[in-house]
């Protein structure tokens, strides 16, 4: 199983060696999923022989609307066709009075909420190539071991006999 080389920088309680150093951090890579992480000193991460910081799209967070926000522009909108149509409705039958009149709607609409506040968002970063081949091959090893530790109880065992 292969994993993409986009690791995202979080912070651990425990401290552990550095994955190039040694030396103790709490700086953690680990892709989404944490199939991988790896612990870094934050000066390597600005090493670009070691990761890169992969921008952040801004158009992804603009493509996700929430329902509340859809709900309420949507309800403005009806409002104010309604607000049109009995202006035009006024403007049309001049100054004879209309029992629908009555009161106008407030100006406000529905209360505006306050956006939601945004949840900080990970860095994101891709390790060098060398680095992330490593990673694989290290993966690649331990699937391997697991597989050859999982396989060795079926296959028939060595002959005892002495050879003279």
């Amino acid at each position: 199983m292969s994993f993409d080389n986009v690791y995202y920088k979080r912070v651990m309680a425990t401290a552990k060696g550095c994955y190039v150093c040694y030396k103790p951090t709490t700086t953690v890579l680990a892709t989404i999923n944490t199939t991988d992480f790896l612990y870094t000193c934050p000066a390597h991460l600005t090493d670009p022989n070691f990761a890169t910081q992969l921008q952040s799209t801004p158009s992804a967070s603009k493509g996700a609307v929430s329902a509340e926000e859809i709900a309420r522009v949507k309800a403005e909108y009806e409002e104010k066709q309604k607000r049109k149509q009995q202006k035009d409705g006024k403007a049309k039958e001049g100054d004879k009075p209309t029992a629908e009149s009555g009161t106008p709607a407030p100006p406000g609409g529905l209360p505006s909420t306050p956006p939601a506040p945004a949840t900080p968002a990970h860095q994101r970063y891709a390790l060098h190539r060398d680095f992330f081949a490593m990673r694989q091959a290290e993966h690649r090893k331990r699937r391997q071991a697991a597989q050859a530790k999982e396989l060795a109880p079926r296959l028939p065992h060595a002959p005892m006999g002495s050879t003279s």
